[in-house]
């Protein structure tokens, strides 16, 4: 049996693709569904469903968009329920796709109509699970989201559900089984997930902690130890998932407007929009639009957009490299940010060379920071999470996690400089342009982060394996 991963690095997706004589089905899509069309297409094949394993959190499905489409059915798991037409499955419930047959296992737990998809090849053959975010490579999906959503569950009792699925549902099945994920490594699903996206499920028995021999207390207390806050766009795309949505089709036509850095400027003062320049770290930090927030598109650009912008309608004004504009306009509809209003057409070189206002972040080496920090001991403020500046940091550092960096503007000083630093870079700029934005000019970033940093003679703690702060 053939089962396509359609893996999307920058948000740690999987999507799955199938398809028998002619007839296709496809597997928790992103929003941009023209791949999985085109994909059909190749093999001459009409999508008959669309499967989706839970109402997602941390993306903003296609589902729609291929029902509308491709035709196809939308198909949800037992106590699903969708504002918009669409099948509620029974638990044990078989659809055939051709030849192949995908028999539903409801699977409650990361949520209350999570379901697994066993697939099952033309000759009878049990081959593999999709298992959404119920069992990941290494990991199990976090109890903790659809309580944002569902008023009544908690995060213990959504973890009593999943041992019990885990356990009666999942285990029982055959060890030869692959296990389809919709999720890996990066993903705030879960808390240690495997870059590894397949594997046996008699591997992960072996190996996934959360699959060893423990009463139900003990799962819950496992699973629950050492669950950050998740970002908070997960609600309002477990809704967008839920009630439905714009088609991409119509998000596109409302972005793509190139506007020169007049236009841009009079729409950015009349309505209120935020500037989100998407630009590397090393262009934004050399020049850029007062006001304007840097959200890298070659780092985790859908993660931190949902971190640090607090609502998914917020108007967006676009400065991209140029010829980036609708990929930035794509990867924010896919986390739900559908009201991008325009872009700086010619990118930020339109801004300056039109002579108006530009701004600069000062940036030291690695080097000089250890000069610096040898010789007057500046305040050092890191940016990455609390788990990685427990593991090593730099003696005398305070930590301000990126994604606090709102609530916790106080700890930034404005009598006296500070020097700023986080990994590698990426999240510290995005930090540099916040205190920018909010009158902060106090302050320098360091190139290259801690990597670089800890090469140096400059004094770190002790270091500490990370896994072991869970």
């Amino acid at each position: 049996m053939k089962v396509e991963q359609i893996y999307t690095g920058c948000i740690a997706h999987a999507a799955y693709y199938i398809e028998s004589n002619g007839v296709a089905a496809v597997f928790d899509p992103l929003r941009e569904v023209q791949p999985y069309i085109d994909r059909a297409q190749i093999d001459n094949a009409a999508i008959k469903y669309v499967f989706e394993t839970h109402f997602h959190a941390d993306f903003v499905s296609g589902h729609l968009d291929l029902r509308k489409k491709a035709g196809a059915e939308i198909v949800f798991g037992p106590g699903a329920k969708p504002a918009y037409e669409a099948t509620t499955a029974e638990d044990g419930q078989v659809f055939e796709v051709g030849e192949y047959k995908v028999k539903v296992i409801h699977t409650p737990g990361h949520t209350m109509e999570s379901t697994t998809y066993l697939l099952i090849d033309e000759n009878g053959k049990e081959h593999g699970i999709i298992t959404g975010d119920t069992l990941f490579i290494g990991d199990v999906g976090r109890p903790d989201l659809a309580q944002h959503v569902v008023s009544d569950l908690t995060e213990e009792k959504l973890a009593g559900h999943l041992y019990d699925s885990l356990r009666n549902k999942i285990m029982p099945l055959s060890d030869d089984l692959i296990v389809y994920p919709n999720h890996g490594a990066g993903s705030a699903c879960g808390k240690m997930m495997s870059k590894e996206t397949t594997d046996t499920l008699g591997n992960q028995k072996k190996y996934n902690y959360a699959l060893q021999d423990m009463s139900k207390e003990e799962f819950i207390k496992a699973l629950l130890t050492g669950l950050t806050a998740p970002p908070g766009y997960f609600p309002q795309n477990v809704l967008m998932n839920i009630k439905g949505y714009e088609s991409l089709d119509t998000i596109m036509d409302r972005a793509t407007k190139a506007l020169s850095p007049d236009e841009f400027e009079v729409i950015a003062n009349e309505t209120g929009a935020l500037m989100l320049d998407t630009r590397d770290a090393d262009d934004f930090a050399k020049g850029f639009i007062p006001n304007s927030v840097n959200i890298g598109l070659d780092g985790n650009f859908a993660q931190w957009v949902g971190e640090m912008i607090p609502d998914v309608k917020q108007q967006i004004l676009l400065i991209t490299e140029v010829g980036k504009e609708e990929e930035a306009i794509t990867r924010l509809s896919r986390v739900g940010y559908d009201y991008t209003v325009g872009y700086l057409k010619d990118g930020f070189a339109s801004w300056q060379n039109s002579g108006k206002d530009i701004e600069t972040v000062n940036r030291i080496t690695p080097s000089q920071f250890e000069s610096e920090y040898k010789k007057d001991k500046p305040m050092v403020i890191d940016v990455r999470k609390n788990s990685e500046f427990q593991s090593e940091h730099v003696i005398d550092a305070t930590n301000v996690p990126l994604n606090e960096i709102n609530q916790h503007l106080a700890q930034f000083p404005k009598d006296k400089p500070f020097i700023l630093h986080c990994a590698g870079g990426y999240r510290s700029m995005i930090a540099a342009s916040i205190l920018k934005q909010r009158g902060w000019d106090n302050f320098v970033d360091v190139i290259g982060g801690f990597k670089e940093i800890s090469e140096t003679t400059v004094p770190k703690s002790e270091y500490v394996c990370p896994t072991t702060l869970l």
